[in-house]
């Protein structure tokens, strides 16, 4: 089996790692989770997050084969679509994201004629899948709990699991989100560490707590024996416990309400009005303020 060389780009306002990970013998690679800058103040999006990942790919002489989304994220926009526009490479999300789209639709009182059946991406993968990137085997897992629809994408010896787990120091993710549940995600977590001891794990987010450098790595030997919210390996009832008192005490995204209505489109803004400009809604009072 060979395994992939990843390289790892940090988001420091959102938190956001991304990551592109390629066979060293064929060149083949894949982007994970790219994000699209935005400005809540502005109103405003930027490529540079994205650029940064062309730009060393193109450098490293990267072939992009695949642009992959764990799930729709509720704290960036997805850069997707803009990475296909410049490489060609395929965008793929896993099959539960047309969940999300029906969940969200009805919170955001979107038109009849969205679809949700995950068109916006040109591959949708079920739990078990596998696929190549070159020689590196890729196999999807599905990981729900923080959301309907999020997946884990095992490369080689390194897995991709977004935000199910966050580095050992700061535990787990959420799963109080529209669709979330502790009890899949505590399920989610069980299967991630029954992988290999030694499989990289490459965590969606680090908020650098006590003033550490963000880090976005730990090994599956590494969370058993020293994550915050897994280690002594508790019941399903002891972790939920924590992580549903947890999540009972955290804001929401700032923002999710823009986010959320991006992703679930793939990536793309809504379509522009007859002014030709794109507009976010918010859906005023369906959430309680925290």
């Amino acid at each position: 089996m060979t395994n992939p060389v990843v390289k790892s780009f940090w988001d420091e306002p959102t938190g956001s790692w991304q990551y592109v990970f390629h066979d060293p013998d064929t060149m083949k690679g894949a982007v994970v989770d790219p994000v699209l800058d935005f400005d809540p103040l502005a109103g405003a999006t930027s490529t540079a997050n994205a650029q940064r990942l062309l730009d060393y790919i193109n450098a490293t002489g990267i072939e992009l084969v695949w642009i992959l989304d764990t799930h729709p994220h509720a704290d960036h926009f997805s850069a997707a679509p803009w990475l296909k526009s410049q490489t060609g490479a395929t965008t793929a999300i896993g099959a539960k994201v047309t969940a999300v789209q029906e969940l969200w639709k009805e919170i955001y009182n979107l038109p009849d004629d969205f679809a949700t059946d995950g068109s916006q991406w040109d591959h949708l993968f079920s739990d078990g899948d596998g696929f190549m990137v070159g020689n590196v085997p890729v196999k999807v897992m599905f990981s729900p709990g923080h959301t309907l629809a999020s997946i884990t994408y095992v490369a080689g010896d390194a897995a991709f699991v977004h935000d199910t787990l966050m580095m050992p120091d700061s535990g787990t993710s959420r799963a109080d989100f529209p669709g979330g549940s502790s009890k899949a995600l505590y399920h989610s977590l069980q299967a991630i560490l029954a992988l290999p001891d030694e499989t990289r794990v490459f965590v969606g987010h680090d908020y650098a707590p006590d003033g550490r450098d963000a880090q976005c790595e730990a090994t599956v030997a590494q969370h058993k024996e020293s994550n915050i919210h897994l280690k002594g390996a508790p019941t399903e009832a002891e972790y939920r416990a924590v992580r549903d008192k947890r999540d009972a005490s955290l804001p929401l995204p700032r923002l999710m309400l823009a986010a959320l209505q991006v992703n679930i489109r793939g990536g793309r803004l809504p379509e522009a009005e007859a002014n030709g400009r794109s507009y976010l809604k918010l859906p005023l009072n369906y959430f309680e303020s925290r």
